[in-house]
C-alpha cells in the first residue's frame, strides 16, 4: 500500500463522538491505574498500529504536539498521522510530547524522555506503547492514588520496563505517564502508580 494511498485512510466514523468517546476512556485509565477500559471507535488505520492506539492519537495529537515515532512503524503509519493530526515529528526523544512505541522490548533506554522539571513536571513526555495483551505478562501490583487497596494486572512488558518503571514512580512530581494499548483497549500507568513486581524463580 503506498504513502498516498494510506493518507486517505478515513479516521473516526463520527468524529466527533469517537473523539469523545476516545478521550472518556484515557482520562478513566488515567485515573484508575491498572484496569483496561475498551476504546469502541470504528476507524480504519495503517499496518502496524492497533486501532484503539490510532483512536488514541487523533484524540490527543494536534498541530501543536511534538512526537517521537519508533523507527520501527512503517512509513504509512507517518502519513496517516501527520495527514490527520497535522502533528510535527522529531529525532530527538527528549523533545517530544508524545512517544508512539510498537515494540518496548527493542527500546532498552525509557529514561531518553523528557522528564519534565521540578518547575514544570506536566512538561513530560507521554508514552503511547502498544502491548500484546493485559493478561499474559509478568504479574504486577499496583498502589497508589485512583487505586483502592491494590491493583493486579499483567500485561505483556519486558522486564527492564518495571525497573524502569521503579525509577520513574520514585522520581515524582518528574517522570512520565504511560498509556498501554491492545487491539480495543487502553489502560492507564500514571507515574504515580507504584509498581509491585512478582519475578518468577
Amino acid at each position: 500500500m503506498s504513502t498516498n494511498i494510506v493518507t486517505y485512510l478515513p479516521s473516526f466514523r463520527d468524529s466527533i463522538h469517537d473523539a469523545q468517546r476516545t478521550f472518556r476512556a484515557l482520562l478513566d485509565a488515567n485515573a484508575r491505574p491498572g484496569i483496561a477500559y475498551q476504546i469502541t471507535a470504528e476507524m480504519s488505520v495503517p499496518l502496524g498500529l492497533t486501532a484503539a492506539c490510532g483512536a488514541a492519537c487523533l484524540t490527543l495529537l494536534d498541530l501543536d504536539v511534538v512526537v517521537w515515532l519508533q523507527p520501527s512503524f512503517a512509513d504509512q503509519v507517518r502519513a496517516w498521522l501527520l495527514f490527520h493530526t497535522g502533528c510535527r515529528f522529531t529525532q530527538y526523544p527528549e523533545e517530544a510530547d508524545f512517544a508512539l512505541i510498537q515494540d518496548l522490548a527493542g527500546l532498552t533506554e525509557l529514561s531518553i524522555f523528557n522528564w519534565g522539571t521540578g518547575e514544570k513536571p506536566e512538561a513530560s513526555t507521554t508514552l503511547l506503547v502498544q502491548v500484546e495483551s493485559f493478561e499474559m505478562g509478568q504479574p504486577v501490583m499496583l498502589t497508589g492514588p485512583g487505586i483502592l487497596d491494590q491493583q493486579a494486572t499483567s500485561p505483556t512488558l519486558p522486564r527492564h520496563f518495571w525497573d524502569f518503571w521503579m525509577q520513574n514512580h520514585q522520581a515524582y512530581p518528574q517522570g512520565i505517564d504511560v498509556f498501554l494499548f491492545t487491539q480495543y483497549a487502553v489502560m492507564g500507568l500514571p507515574r504515580t502508580a507504584k509498581p509491585e513486581v512478582y519475578y518468577d524463580s
